[in-house]
């Protein structure tokens, strides 16, 4: 299991594992092992500001920024509490993050910032 630590804020206690089951996208296993530990939390990795949505609140979310009008195989799972979101990009095999703007998305402008979970906390950290 890896650990998430958080240079301030918190994050929460696992989600549930039949909400997770219940997800209706893909997820890569690094995403899920978080969810196994944290259901979602914000707060700080080194200098950023980050929050993971919780596993109930995926679906809604990324209805809600139209995401798939937008930006076609990108899933969101957070932001950066302002005008970048961070998701995968389900259109490439091993799901890398991406991060892209939550106002004018569209896919051309998903920068990829991290291989999965564990990377995007060891680069944010930097």
């Amino acid at each position: 299991m890896q650990p998430y630590n958080l240079t301030e804020g918190q994050l929460n206690a696992r989600a549930d594992s039949a909400l997770v089951d219940s997800l209706s996208v893909a997820l890569p296993p690094s995403y899920l092992d978080f969810l196994n530990t944290h259901n979602g939390g914000e707060g700080f990795i080194g200098e950023h500001y980050i929050v993971f949505w919780q596993a109930q609140e995926l679906a809604d979310f990324n209805r809600e920024y139209e995401v798939e009008t937008y930006a076609p195989g990108i899933f969101l799972f957070g932001s950066d509490g302002g005008v970048d979101g961070y998701g995968f990009d389900t259109d490439d095999a091993l799901m890398p993050i991406v991060r892209i703007p939550l106002v004018g998305m569209e896919r051309q402008y998903a920068e990829p910032v991290a291989r999965d979970v564990p990377d995007l906390f060891m680069r944010l950290a930097r």
